[in-house]
């Protein structure tokens, strides 16, 4: 009684293979892009230190050094806050792939699973039925776990984001008001 035959077998050796070189293929993609950004906001860190290196030594007062520390603070945060939030969105796109790719494998692996107990279960002897039923209810519980799980990772990523989104909001100030519309103001 071979309730698993060669070629199913076979399939299902070629679909892991396609699932993992998929993968491979994802996690190679957003390390390129990582990789990317990363060299782009060195370049840029070392552009905006040369400038400011030249800005500081322009400075002829004292007062004049607290203003600027606060003019060249600001771009900085402001680059951090835009490459935290592209890092956070390359890590959510392949997390995202992921679970869409162990969510179909899943499904065939259940569905394969399934399918062979009803199988074995047509040419079972009598008095075995409390063990496939045993099985289900394994399966069962097995799903209901994954789907808590998976349940527990989407909550975690929606605090996440909504963290990132008001550390992005608290880091980046409210424009201020236009000075020729303060001037307008003090003449009223």
């Amino acid at each position: 009684m071979n309730y698993f035959a060669p070629e199913a077998f076979a399939a299902a050796n070629k679909a892991n293979m396609e699932a993992v070189q998929k993968m491979i293929a994802g996690v190679q993609s957003r390390a390129e892009r990582l990789a990317a950004l990363n060299m782009n906001i060195v370049r840029a860190v070392l552009e905006d230190s040369a400038a400011s290196a030249k800005t500081l030594l322009e400075v002829k007062q004292p007062q004049d050094l607290a203003k600027l520390q606060q003019e060249l603070a600001q771009p900085v945060v402001d680059k951090f806050v835009d490459y935290s939030r592209s890092v956070y969105e390359i890590a959510t796109e392949g997390q995202q792939e992921l679970t869409k790719l162990v969510e179909a494998n899943i499904a065939d692996v259940n569905k394969a699973v399934t399918q062979a107990i009803e199988q074995a279960e047509k040419s079972a002897p009598k008095g075995s039925e409390p063990l496939f039923a045993g099985m289900k209810q394994a399966i069962a519980a097995a799903n209901d776990a994954y789907a808590e799980f998976t349940k527990l990772v989407k909550q975690a990523t929606e605090a996440l984001e909504a963290n990132l989104n008001a550390a992005q909001k608290a880091a980046v100030p409210a424009p201020a008001p236009k000075k020729a519309a303060a001037k307008k103001d003090a003449a009223a």
